[in-house]
Formats: C-alpha cells, sequence, structure tokens
C-alpha cells in the first residue's frame, strides 16, 4: 500500500521533541511518508524540511493542514497554539495526531473531541506512556489476574523540569494558563498510566503545591513567577477497589516507582529519564512469574522514541484497518475532567468523588 503522507507542525532541526522522537520514530515506519513540515516561520521551516527529508515546508501551519496531499497532520507545538491547528487539520479532513494535553483546559479539549467526531477521521492524542508496551502489558496482567485481586499501587514519578532553573523556551511552562503545566504534562502522563493498570479512579484527594514560586531564566538570571504546581500529592480509591497514593515531583529526575500490590502477589514498572517516564523505556516485573513483556512493535529504536515509534506503529494500523487502539480524543476529555478534580480536591481540601 501507498505511504501515508504526514505533516507535522512545530518541526525544529535545532532542538524539540519533533527532532528528539517523532523523527527517529517515523524513519523505522515504513508506512508513513513525512513529506511536509512547518514552523514560526519560513527559514526555520527550510531548514527542518531539509535536514529531515520532507518535501515541502510551511512557514504557516494552518496553511499545511489544508494541504490536499496530506493524510496526517502532527501537532507538536505547544499547548496553546494545538486548537488552531487540530481544527483546521479536521475541517480538512485529515486524521491528527495531537502532543499531550490535548487543549489548554477542559473547555478546548471537549471542542476538539466533538469537532473529531463530527470529521469522522482517526484521531490521537500523545499518551506514549500509557500506551507504552510496558504498562499496556502491565494492565493485561492485572485483568488476567497474575496477582490476583489489585489492593493497593504506589507511584513516584518526577521530572527535571519545573526546577529552580528554566531554559528561555520553557517560560511558558511556569504559566498555569497555558495548560502546560506539572499537573497536565507529568501529572497527566503518570495518571493515565495508573488509570490503565488499576483502571479509573472513583474517588480522589490531593495537595497540589508550589514549593518553588520563582524560576531563574538560564542565560539571562532573569526571575519569573510560577504560577503553577510543581509538586502533587494523590491519594485516590479506583472502581475496582485499588487504593492509590500518587507523588508528582517537580525539578528532581529520579527512577519511577510504580508499585502494585495484589492479593497473590506484586507488579512494578520501572524506568527513567528526565523527561519523565513518559519518555524512556520501561520494564515490567511480576511476581509470581508471569508471561514475558512482547517485544517493541518497531524494533531497534533507544529512549524516548520507543514509546512514540509505539503509538506510530498502532495509529497507521488503526487508520488502514479501521480499528481504534491509540489514546484518542475522549481519553484526552477524560483525563483533563480528572486533573480538573484533583485541582479541585486540593482547593477545597477534601474527597472528590468521580463519575463512574
Amino acid at each position: 500500500m501507498a505511504a501515508l503522507k504526514l505533516a507535522i507542525a512545530g518541526a525544529n532541526a535545532e532542538r524539540g521533541w519533533a527532532r528528539d522522537t517523532h523523527i527517529p520514530a517515523l524513519s523505522a515506519i515504513p508506512g508513513i511518508e513525512l513529506y511536509a513540515v512547518s514552523a514560526r516561520n519560513q527559514d526555520i521551516a527550510d531548514v527542518a524540511a531539509q535536514n529531515f527529508g520532507a518535501a515541502k515546508a510551511y512557514g504557516d501551519s494552518l496553511e499545511m493542514a489544508r494541504d490536499p496531499d496530506v493524510d496526517i497532520v502532527a501537532v507538536l507545538v505547544k499547548v496553546p497554539e494545538h486548537r488552531a491547528i487540530v481544527l483546521a487539520a479536521l475541517e480538512a479532513g485529515k486524521h491528527v495526531y495531537c502532543e499531550w494535553p490535548l487543549g489548554r483546559d477542559l473547555e478546548e479539549a471537549e471542542e476538539l473531541a466533538l469537532a473529531a467526531k463530527k470529521a469522522g477521521v482517526h484521531v490521537a492524542v500523545g499518551l506514549q506512556g500509557a500506551n507504552s508496551i510496558a504498562v499496556r502489558h502491565a494492565a493485561k496482567l492485572v485483568r488476567q489476574g497474575a496477582i490476583g485481586r489489585p489492593l493497593s499501587l504506589r507511584v513516584v514519578s518526577s521530572t527535571a523540569g519545573w526546577g529552580t532553573v528554566a531554559p528561555p523556551h520553557y517560560v511558558y511552562l511556569q504559566d498555569r494558563r497555558n495548560g502546560a503545566t506539572l499537573a497536565t504534562i507529568a501529572g497527566g502522563h503518570t495518571l493515565a498510566a495508573v488509570e490503565e493498570v488499576v483502571g479509573a479512579f472513583a474517588e480522589v484527594s490531593a495537595r497540589n503545591s508550589i514549593l518553588l514560586d520563582t524560576v531563574e531564566i538560564i542565560g539571562t538570571g532573569e526571575q519569573v513567577k510560577r504560577t503553577c504546581a510543581d509538586h502533587m500529592l494523590i491519594t485516590g480509591k479506583h472502581e475496582g477497589g485499588c487504593v492509590s497514593s500518587v507523588e508528582i515531583v517537580g525539578g528532581v529526575p529520579i527512577p519511577l516507582r510504580f508499585e502494585l500490590r495484589g492479593t497473590s502477589g506484586t507488579l512494578e514498572i520501572s524506568g527513567h529519564h528526565p523527561g519523565g517516564y513518559q519518555c524512556g523505556a520501561l520494564t515490567v516485573r511480576c511476581t509470581p512469574e508471569a508471561e514475558a513483556q512482547p517485544l517493541p512493535a518497531v524494533p531497534g529504536l533507544q529512549e524516548a522514541p520507543i514509546n512514540v515509534g509505539q503509538m506510530w506503529a498502532q495509529f497507521e494500523g488503526d487508520i488502514r484497518n479501521g480499528t481504534h487502539t491509540v489514546p484518542d480524543f475522549d481519553r484526552a476529555v477524560r483525563l483533563t475532567r480528572l486533573l480538573d478534580a484533583i485541582e479541585s480536591a486540593s482547593d477545597a481540601g477534601r474527597t472528590v468523588t468521580l463519575p463512574s
């Protein structure tokens, strides 16, 4: 079959998530052709197209999204820019892969999910960690009863971001109004994995804290006010009865701790990457010994591209076969609602019950 033509919004040959993860992952997937790229200006787009081997370069992402030759649009820009590009791509009938968080808030996420339904195309949201081979395998083992009934889960998930310093291009991450925060990024990715393995939260209590209210910008010494949490403590009960404690730590890149105890065994997921657990290779260990973890769908990838490659391989299969295996915009809406409930629980100092 002919390769699907992909357009990437947010391509930069010097730095960025597209360069570091999507480009290496896509180079190992022959069924998808990188056809076009866009950036904040034409010069950056031209350099990216030359370096990444794209046929077309756009200084306007909306124009690229409407290119009649494009099959899929990948939205890899900053969160405040997601909405306009996703809507343009959906209106043009393109399949859409949008990085997480889908929108700046619940209203935007719901708007984009509704637009995707109306467009009737395939969409994916970049919850690579929850969709990883390891996390899906752990969920399968739990469903099969490998450790009996899940009783309690302890998670400590960290990222180097939201520490004492930040590069200039990460200033926007300190302002909660932009929707790209420790809670939405590190928190959202982690909570998605938790729900994948032990099921949906039924109720949550939380304390979201700003422990460091200013951050120094590297290279300028400027002090920027931080308005989003840099530490989260969440306790919850899940629909199946399992209880969990989840700690999200900013500024301290430590190994992931994901420890699940059941009535007849234990299960652990381990991994380590400074950008967060979702960016690294993950390993499942189960006691008693259970079915071995499968190999990734895209062999030969290392570190951050592994989970992104898994998403792209499945998304291509979904488009070609009419299946729906990857996290979609509806999943993004549900996760955004959970994050809102956690914020409400923290603000009010009470337990919040979530709808079934």
